[in-house]
């Protein structure tokens, strides 16, 4: 199934994609779903990102790639941060930066929206907590990054966690090719099956520590070939089988 948020008539709505349309949900699609009678066409929508988290759970150096290209250190366990809800940001809108900002880089990723609340998961059972899979750009200011010596304030301005542009339950998320293009150009390019920490894994080490509710975001790490967004460019995150995510820079 193909879950989207959308805005219609001025109105956010949870929504089911049927090929060139959008069936209206009365609430969110986590346990039940609930249809509120209307099929209205894309077209008269907007796309938004399909997740209203309470956190973004975020894992990095999740690529053997990106770890060595970060310097060289190839974490044994997962190494989380988080994004905070004000991170959220939609597809085709502006990703900005406060103007102290020097090096604003893109970080395609994988993510997916979890359905009901999940604490001490086993890593077998991790599927029965996803609603589905999405595209996210984990959006980094690298200088604040390198000056802080944390991650916080770089990767928790406003705007800076794109998703979407659809939410899916009918991909295999442990192969799937992930990829930058910056103005049509490929920056970045990985395939899922070489996370350091498979999917399932994560999902026991994050609810160990953490109780995820439902509509959280996960999201899973990016691969080599971090670099840099300038004003005025357009930067795609795609996610096979799953669509484009596409903002540009202003």
């Amino acid at each position: 199934m193909i879950y989207l948020r959308v805005l219609f008539e001025g109105e956010a709505h949870w929504a089911v994609q049927e090929g060139d349309f959008a069936r209206l949900l009365r609430t969110a699609p986590y346990e039940v779903l609930d249809y509120d009678g209307r099929l209205v066409p894309l077209s008269q929508c907007k796309l938004l990102a399909p997740a209203q988290p309470t956190k973004i759970v975020c894992v990095g150096k999740n690529y053997r790639d990106h770890a060595m290209e970060m310097g060289g250190f190839v974490p044994q366990q997962p190494i989380l941060f988080l994004k905070g809800p004000n991170t959220l940001n939609h597809p085709d809108c502006p990703i900005s930066a406060p103007d102290f900002v020097t090096r604003l880089d893109y970080e395609c990723e994988l993510a997916f929206v979890v359905k009901k609340r999940a604490k001490n998961v086993r890593a077998e059972d991790f599927a029965d907590y996803v609603l589905g899979y999405t595209c996210l750009n984990d959006v980094t200011a690298r200088d604040i990054q390198s000056f802080d010596g944390q991650w916080t304030r770089a990767k928790s301005m406003d705007g800076f966690c794109p998703v979407g542009p659809v939410l899916t339950d009918e991909v295999d998320p442990s192969n799937l090719t992930v990829t930058t293009r910056l103005n049509g150009v490929v920056k970045q390019q990985g395939n899922t099956c070489d996370f350091l920490h498979p999917m399932g894994d994560l999902f026991a080490f994050i609810t160990a520590s953490m109780t995820l509710e439902a509509g959280d975001l996960v999201t899973t790490g990016t691969p080599a070939g971090i670099g840099p967004m300038e004003k005025g460019d357009v930067v795609e995150v795609e996610v096979e089988n799953i669509g484009i995510l596409r903002n540009f820079v202003e």
